[in-house]
């Protein structure tokens, strides 16, 4: 196989993660998604200049499957805020490195968000900076670091984006 045809599929296959992960989100149910990531993942969202120069603050940090787990429980069983919804749009992958199983990508998105009482507004843009465990029917998401393009945060980033 050519590295175009491979690069097209693994674009493809990331891609119908990417869509499914986003659906978890947005419309589907909140416990699915720590599924789409290995057991030894890690989560991280960070902003722009952090991420450009090599801090590893984050304004979430999450490095196992389990801490995912926790965090989405605590969101939807333990803490109070006002209710909201997304809904992402997602460009396309840009694969970056195919090596040993493992793909490298990065993908634009923007997020709105949407109040039940209020507007719909921009919430955040940026990229996933991701590396996957492609299998040959699904890939699962090793590491993704979340790059805020703005260094202002809403303070109701509290589930993932």
């Amino acid at each position: 196989m050519n590295d175009y045809k491979k690069i097209a599929e693994l674009t493809n296959l990331i891609g119908m993660v990417q869509a499914r992960y986003v659906y978890a989100i947005d419309d589907g149910d909140f416990y699915d998604w720590p599924t789409f990531f290995v057991d030894d993942c890690f989560y991280q969202i960070t902003s722009a200049d952090n991420f450009a120069q090599g801090l590893e603050a984050g304004l979430m940090w999450l490095d196992s499957k389990a801490m995912l787990h926790d965090r989405i429980l605590s969101l939807l069983e333990a803490n109070v805020y006002e209710r909201h919804s997304y809904r992402h749009i997602l460009g396309q992958p840009h694969i970056s490195s195919i090596e040993d199983g493992e793909v490298e990508s990065e993908t634009s998105f923007m997020v709105a968000r949407i109040t039940r009482e209020g507007p719909t507004d921009l919430f955040a843009t940026g990229r996933y900076v991701d590396r996957y465990k492609v299998t040959e029917s699904d890939a699962k998401i090793m590491k993704r670091i979340v790059v805020l393009d703005s260094s202002y945060i809403d303070t109701l980033l509290g589930f993932p984006l």
